[in-house]
């Protein structure tokens, strides 16, 4: 029987919170697709893993067996991908968006240059994964925005801050301002992304700078086009500056915001050395290049 370590890890996650609603924030999926992929284990598995009521859910004697083995034979299958990267020489790099990885290139050059013998592979993530893959153990480090959920995780170093500004429909009246003060936004309806996405979701809709104000959602989006297809059909949305330059629409402006912090870009891999000397390397570099120790 093949069983798809995915399950593996999102049956994991449910044992050790109790809840999907929980699982899935710590996932970063909707909660409906995590009780389907949980589903599908237990069908898969032809047992039932987990006694579901209001309280959460609860695992079964079959559920309580298999939630003590998986967590070895996960680390044993990232030991054995880690191993295969090694042999390889493949370093796996996570990032979200083109604004983020901007000012990346030289630093992945200087490190090419170190370790000729290594290739550099980028994968995207769409925002409904803002660690860009490293929650799920499908990168070896990623260049994110701060913050994102489970980040006291991993091992962060800031790479560069730039400034947030507002997405409108071209219409809006707003749109030919030179700078929008955000409390003139309040009323407006969000595209922000999914609640599974906590912390970043909050960011991105600067829950925190609204003076309790309540957020009024207009859309829901994981992708560029999806958020910029918000926008013009009525939605505003915070951005960062480089959007500007990455991400066209012609029924979207973007414009400066007076009123909200930057956003924060950052490195992000796993704590403590990692058994891969280039991912090790690799951080070091960008510390030395911030010039800090």
């Amino acid at each position: 029987m093949d069983v798809d370590t995915r399950l593996l890890r999102y049956f994991a996650a449910v044992a050790e919170e109790g809840t999907l609603t929980g699982a899935a924030r710590k996932l970063f999926v909707s909660q409906p697709a995590l009780s389907k992929q949980v589903r599908h284990l237990e069908d898969d598995l032809g047992v039932r893993l987990f006694v579901r009521s209001r309280a959460g859910m609860t695992l079964t004697e079959a559920g309580r067996e298999l939630a003590s083995r998986v967590p070895a034979l996960l680390d044993d299958w990232d030991e054995a991908v880690r191993a295969a990267g090694r042999a390889a020489r493949v370093l796996r790099l996570g990032f979200l968006d083109a604004g983020a990885v901007e000012a990346v290139p030289e630093i992945v050059a200087e490190f090419r240059h170190a370790r000729p013998e290594w290739r550099v592979e980028l994968r995207q993530f769409d925002w409904s994964e803002p660690s860009a893959g490293l929650a799920r153990g499908e990168v070896d480090a990623a260049v994110v925005r701060l913050p994102f959920p489970g980040q006291e995780r991993f091992a962060v170093v800031e790479l560069f801050v730039e400034e947030r500004g507002v997405l409108l429909p071209a219409r809006h009246p707003l749109a030919n301002s030179g700078t929008v003060e955000f409390r003139e936004l309040w009323e407006e309806p969000f595209a922000a992304a999914g609640p599974e996405t906590g912390a970043w979701r909050e960011h991105w809709l600067a829950v925190d700078e609204r003076d309790g104000h309540p957020v009024r959602v207009g859309a829901v989006t994981r992708r560029p086009d999806e958020w910029l297809g918000a926008v013009a059909g009525g939605c505003v949305a915070l951005a960062p500056a480089s959007v500007a330059r990455f991400y066209t629409h012609p029924g979207v402006v973007f414009r400066p915001v007076h009123g909200v912090s930057p956003s924060r870009v950052g490195l992000a891999r796993p704590r403590g050395r990692t058994h891969v000397a280039a991912l090790d390397d690799f951080l070091e570099d960008v510390v030395r290049r911030l010039g800090r120790e």
